[in-house]
């Protein structure tokens, strides 16, 4: 098939990447995936084997008037453990490469159906300033994208980063979230290429 390039040429590409029917559950699990191994799930705390201190009786069983107590480490303490204590989780889920690649072609070809896929010979501006990629955007009638470089260089980062709904990744960081997230992809046609080649 052949997408069209703004400013009038057109590009050649695979249909096994770029015509894909939709498999929306395939989508949803390989997105769900993505944001599971986003979190962080660094939170913990320490059980009363954990803490320090303890090892022998505070004071006798018996005789003493105060209650009973085998350790200073009880979780009914100061300073003792947590009873029920959250522990480092990790909540990734398991997508194969194969579920992964299949998932982005599928939401590539949505993209290409609903014209949503925008083609550009290169993507840059002169200097990085906010102004320089507004104008840019303008003149391709969008304001919310996702722009795809096949080298993200420092101008385009710099002047993409202000705005609201726009942002700037290179080939290699391409994601099914950033894909879904933004109303317009705007790829330059050499990130085109190598993406149609990772994936194919």
């Amino acid at each position: 098939m052949e997408l069209n390039v703004a400013g009038g040429d057109k590009v050649s590409v695979s249909d096994e990447v770029f015509g894909r029917d939709f498999n929306e559950g395939l989508v949803h699990q390989v997105v769900v995936s993505y944001l599971a191994a986003a979190r962080s799930g660094t939170s913990a705390q320490k059980t009363r084997s954990e803490v320090s201190g303890g090892g022998s009786k505070p004071w006798r069983q018996k005789g003493t008037g105060r209650a009973r107590a085998g350790t200073i480490r009880s979780p009914i303490w100061r300073t003792g453990g947590v009873t029920f204590a959250s522990k480092t989780r990790d909540y990734s889920k398991k997508v194969n490469k194969k579920m992964y690649r299949a998932a982005l072609r599928a939401i590539l070809s949505q993209l290409v159906k609903e014209e949503r896929l925008i083609v550009v010979e290169s993507l840059s501006v002169s200097e990085p300033k906010t102004k320089s990629m507004v104008a840019l955007l303008k003149d391709l009638g969008v304001s919310n994208a996702l722009l795809v470089k096949s080298d993200l260089d420092e101008n385009v980062y710099l002047s993409s980063r202000n705005l609201k709904n726009v942002q700037a990744v290179d080939v290699g960081a391409v994601n099914p979230v950033d894909l879904l997230s933004h109303e317009n992809v705007v790829i330059e046609k050499d990130a085109l290429l190598a993406l149609e080649g990772k994936l194919q």
